[in-house]
């Protein structure tokens, strides 16, 4: 597989990485984007640069994409004369995107009808793992594609395979990002209310993380990005808050009840009106720090 081009539309932050780890195992790439600047570096390591999605799979067998939002995925795949499924090529689309089970779902459907597969697969690990190449991998397809496409994956990563059904892993990573979500701003209440009685905000951290209550966001989050006050994690509030609703969302259609994750849905959209949808979602801690008036750093 080395060999053929492997076509890669949404070279953004995480795109970019991925992209580049193909590069180094050796794969041929055709890219898009719909910013040049993104593509740029690919193409000076000696991608081949698209003027459409399109344009990608016709010369690629299998595209992947990396895309920021549901309706962004359902327009680059479906849309129009320039989306993916009008390539002359393309037998298989991977989606490493967030996108929720029921785009996945309809996506899928559309495609099935000119005999393209679809491939769940989005990712966990943030660009950190997206470029060290140990994302947790999340996949549901039937198991002669994974049986194909596994040997790409694994240039990301780990892959788990969650099922055979369209949008069975978009669940997994919309569970997991609502708990990385909900770690996120509980821990950022309770370090604000420490650090309001008189404790250390690293001692509490420390203590915590020696203790039951730790979580992704003491072990990671707050050392790396929010005691040292550079809250520069690498996700940004919008993506977040994208995640959090679509999976209260799709929750709520199957009739289980998500109270906390509605109050963490919550948070986030008032970060996102605080300080953008481009802030870093730690600026959650941000938001307690005002309402406390407090500073939690380290």
């Amino acid at each position: 597989m080395a060999n053929e081009v492997l076509g890669f539309v949404g070279v953004g932050r995480m795109g970019s990485l991925m992209a580049a780890r193909l590069l180094d195992a050796g794969h041929r790439l055709c890219v898009y984007d719909v910013s040049e600047e993104a593509t740029r570096p690919l193409v000076m390591r000696g991608a081949q640069l698209a003027a459409s999605p399109a344009e990608v799979a016709s010369t690629a067998g299998i595209v992947l994409i990396s895309l920021p939002t549901p309706d962004v995925v359902r327009q680059v795949v479906l849309g129009g004369n320039g989306g993916i499924i009008n390539g002359s090529s393309v037998r298989l689309v991977i989606d490493l995107s967030t996108t929720g089970p029921g785009v996945a779902t309809e996506v899928a459907a559309r495609l099935a009808e000119r005999r393209i597969g679809w491939v769940d697969a989005p990712v966990s690990g943030g660009v950190t793992g997206a470029g060290a190449g140990t994302l947790a991998i999340m996949v549901s397809c039937p198991t002669p594609i994974l049986r194909e496409v596994e040997p790409v994956l694994k240039v990301f990563g780990r892959p788990f395979h969650a099922g055979e059904k369209p949008g069975l892993a978009q669940t997994a990573k919309l569970a997991n990002n609502l708990l990385a979500a909900a770690a996120l701003v509980a821990t950022s209440e309770v370090m604000a209310m420490g650090v309001k009685a008189g404790l250390d905000a690293k001692v509490l951290i420390d203590i915590i993380n020696a203790s039951s209550g730790r979580n992704s966001a003491t072990q990671d989050k707050f050392p790396r990005a929010i005691l040292p006050r550079t809250f520069d994690f690498g996700f940004a509030t919008g993506l977040s808050y994208k995640d959090v609703r679509l999976c209260v969302d799709e929750a709520e259609a199957m009739g289980v009840p998500m109270v906390v994750g509605a109050a963490v849905r919550q948070m986030l959209a008032v970060t996102k009106a605080r300080f953008g949808a481009d802030s870093d979602f730690t600026f959650v801690a941000k938001v307690l720090e005002e309402w406390a008036g407090v500073e939690i750093r380290g």
